[in-house]
């Protein structure tokens, strides 16, 4: 994905201004749920087979039994981003979605 800015002199440097970053969603498709916490998303994701591998005091990391795959997701729900939201998607094709709200 490209980023998006204008660039702009600030003290004889140039910077790229961010423009504002759109607010996204990941949404459970079977139930239409947008997942608010990672309990939720630990029980979606528990009923498709992943279970917890690793945890700190930053992450989780879930694995899908049988497999290769791993899903890293903070454990601080407040800072989920778009990339974590799109490693869920990639590994779940038919079971989540991201959408702009």
């Amino acid at each position: 994905m490209a980023a998006g800015g204008v660039w702009v002199f600030k003290n004889g440097v140039m910077e790229l201004e961010q423009e504002a970053a759109s607010r996204k969603a990941l949404v459970y498709m079977p139930a239409n749920e947008t997942m608010r916490s990672l309990e939720a998303l630990e029980r979606r994701l528990g009923s498709l087979g992943w279970e917890r591998y690793y945890e700190d005091r930053a992450i989780v990391q879930l694995h899908k039994r049988g497999g290769v795959d791993l899903i890293s997701i903070p454990r601080d729900f407040s800072k989920l981003r778009s990339t974590h939201m799109y490693d869920v998607v990639v590994k779940n094709r038919d079971h989540f979605k991201v959408v702009d709200l």
